[in-house]
């Protein structure tokens, strides 16, 4: 598309957009396949649900409960933090499908209640829930 006289060789100045047009594409292409991948994380979580129904009690479930001082309770029965492991152990191999739920209240330490979940899963107890009050604290 040159224009005037002095000769072909000069510059062109216009952009070839053409290969920056191919570029993008291959880039764009590249994001939507790897995007699904990087929502993906490392530890599942049955995270509890704005619209979950209140906790029933039934037969077939399993409460352990931590208060303030840190005792430690299985459905109402009070169990020193030694035995916890050894029970949980006993009631898995009993029934080996029964849900544990696990209610603390909300001073206990985290790492209070990663012991807790620790011990039931070394228990052989696939499915562990946590128990929380959906109301919130008051000045919120």
């Amino acid at each position: 598309m040159g224009m005037g006289g002095g000769g072909g060789d000069g510059a062109m100045a216009d952009i070839n957009v053409t290969p920056l047009v191919d570029v993008m594409l291959v880039l764009l292409i590249i994001f939507m396949v790897t995007a699904p991948m990087m929502n993906s994380a490392g530890i599942e979580i049955d995270l509890p649900r704005e619209e979950a129904p209140s906790l029933e009690q039934d037969e077939d479930q399993l409460i352990v409960s931590i208060d303030g001082e840190l005792r430690t309770y299985i459905d109402d029965q009070e169990f020193p933090r030694a035995e916890l492991p050894k029970k949980l152990e006993a009631i898995a191999k009993a029934n080996p499908d029964i849900p544990i739920f696990l209610r603390a209240a909300g001073d206990v330490p985290y790492r209070e209640v990663a012991a807790i979940l620790a011990a039931a899963k070394d228990a052989g107890m696939p499915r562990v829930g946590l128990v929380f009050d959906p109301t919130p604290p008051p000045g919120e």
